[in-house]
């Protein structure tokens, strides 16, 4: 059997973008290269598409100097729909050749432009299979409100929440400081669409509200205030079923905070002390089964496609309470998503070969 092509699509214009090449790092260098033939396309931080080098090493997580795409004067010239597939590259001295016809696209985007639908869009229109999350779901769930919306008018427990435009703050930002003390201390704040922690502060007391909201909408002009839960952070990794066959969910892994408040973005990529990942989590079968039932119904309930890492608390009085669900959550060695499908059976590599397979089928 030829080996199907694949082009990972990774780096992106997002806050996110060295934690998208980290991962390409891990893809790269775990895709099954017998199956596959890769073609890495990075897009700089501008939204140039390049031909990057097929080198895991060189976007490889180091905490000192993390991984970027940069302009390396090549683009990429995409196929239009109704055609060959046939992918091309304008190099850097103006000559143009053939990359040959992809099979499907792996984009390992996280954050604006990659991860919210955009993207997906983009290659609909090209029809271009895809591994990963759709329109409707990536979009949904990279904006946390609408994500809460959903989840909610589906019957599943989510933190109680305010959400805060920029506008609302710059002319009344009394009335919401009093909507903020109604949730009651502490709180996090978070930008509605963003991600990997990138934006988030966990306030107090009210002396800590303002520069919380400061930070979050340096991010975003909408911002989430959410209650504080009390309880275990559990995350669950989902995958979308073969077919007609239901979704799939991962044994649970934990989020294990010891000296650090939350699980940030130092403590989620850079190896930071504090938070240890733990998978699979120590839970009775019964906590076990029932947080895998919540992760798949949320899942369904977004309209889900491809993937998606699940994040729930599980409160002292076993509730179980849905943080938020990511489309394309990290593949970085330190991540949750692979190192559950690891402790549930699923090699890297395989992981990597049933959401390309599952994108082709889409």
């Amino acid at each position: 059997m030829a080996a199907a092509t694949v082009a990972v699509l990774f780096g992106g214009r997002s806050s996110e973008h060295e934690i998208s090449s980290a991962t390409a790092g891990g893809v790269l260098g775990a895709i099954d290269r017998d199956r596959y033939r890769v073609i890495p396309i990075g897009i700089t931080r501008e939204g140039v598409f390049v031909l990057e080098e097929d080198d895991p090493e060189r976007f490889r997580l180091d905490a000192e100097k993390l991984p970027e795409v940069v302009d390396n004067g090549t683009r990429i010239l995409w196929p239009m729909p109704g055609g060959p597939r046939e992918l091309r590259v304008t190099r850097a001295d103006g000559s143009v050749s053939s990359l040959g016809e992809i099979d499907a696209v792996l984009p390992i985007l996280h954050g604006l432009h990659g991860e919210d639908g955009t993207m997906q869009g983009f290659l609909d229109i090209l029809e271009i299979p895809y591994a990963g999350g759709g329109v409707l779901d990536s979009a949904l769930c990279m904006d946390k409100h609408f994500m809460k919306v959903a989840l909610e008018a589906d019957g599943i427990a989510v933190a109680p929440w305010v959400t805060v435009r920029a506008r609302r703050w710059e002319t009344d930002a009394d009335a919401v400081r009093a909507d903020v003390a109604s949730l009651g201390y502490p709180v996090f704040v978070k930008p509605a669409r963003a991600g990997s922690s990138v934006g988030v502060s966990k306030a107090h007391d009210a002396s800590e509200i303002d520069e919380a909201m400061r930070i979050a909408f340096a991010e975003d002009d909408k911002v989430l205030v959410e209650q504080a839960m009390t309880g275990r952070e559990i995350e669950v990794a989902v995958l979308e079923g073969r077919g007609s066959e239901a979704a799939r969910a991962s044994l649970p892994g934990e989020i294990v905070l010891t000296t650090r408040e939350f699980y940030d973005f130092e403590g989620k990529y850079l190896g930071g002390d504090g938070a240890e990942v733990v998978c699979p989590a120590e839970l009775s079968d019964d906590e076990s089964e029932r947080i895998r039932r919540v992760a798949t119904h949320a899942f369904e309930a977004v309209d889900g496609r491809g993937l998606a890492r699940v994040d729930v608390f599980l409160t002292d009085a076993g509730e179980i309470v849905v943080n938020e669900l990511n489309t394309m959550p990290g593949f970085t060695p330190i991540s949750m998503y692979p190192k559950c499908w690891v402790a549930t059976g699923l090699s890297y590599s395989d992981l990597i070969t049933e959401l390309v397979e599952l994108g082709r089928a889409g």
